[in-house]
Order: structure tokens, then sequence, then C-alpha cells
């Protein structure tokens, strides 16, 4: 059985939402009046910005557990959930 290789993604080449058009979504997903379509932009956000802080947490120091921290700057302040795996996935990203 062969296995399957997991092809490694650049953040780099992903798009960013511009600063204006990611708080307003935020807000709209706040007040739960966001449609679909903005939804999967902003969630991928703020997984590139998850996956981003840590990878930059990881090169400071290497005592700290950068998951939580990260995880609380990202998602739990702005009041979301987090996503299944999202540690997972983000292994699967280069920076």
């Amino acid at each position: 059985m062969k296995t399957k290789k997991i092809k490694k993604i650049s953040l780099k080449r992903m798009k960013l939402l511009s600063k204006k058009e990611y708080e307003k979504f935020i807000k709209l997903k706040q007040t739960k009046k966001i449609n679909k379509k903005q939804s999967n932009k902003l969630e991928k956000n703020l997984f590139i910005k998850y996956c981003k802080c840590i990878k930059t947490l990881k090169n400071k120091k290497k005592s700290i557990n950068e998951y939580p921290i990260c995880m609380s700057s990202i998602y739990t302040k702005r009041g979301f959930k987090a996503p299944k795996n999202v540690k997972k996935r983000c292994k699967n990203y280069k920076l």
C-alpha cells in the first residue's frame, strides 16, 4: 500500500485580506451577519495568522508552549471557535 505524501504549501503565496476587509469580516462574524463566501475568506486568514504566530514563537523561545498563546490571541479573544485539528494542519504549511 502506497502512502500519500503531503505537499507543503507556502503561506506566503496565500492571499491575505486588507486590514479594512479583515476588521469588517470580524465584526460581521461576531454579529452573525456574515455570508458563506466572506466566512471562508475570514477562516483562511485566521488560519494563516495562527500558523504565522506559531512559527514566530517557535523560532523565538523553545521553553514556552506556543499553541495556547496563539489560539487565545487569534480565535478565543475574538469570540470564535477554533477549527478541529488546526494545529496539525498548520504543520503542512511552510512560512
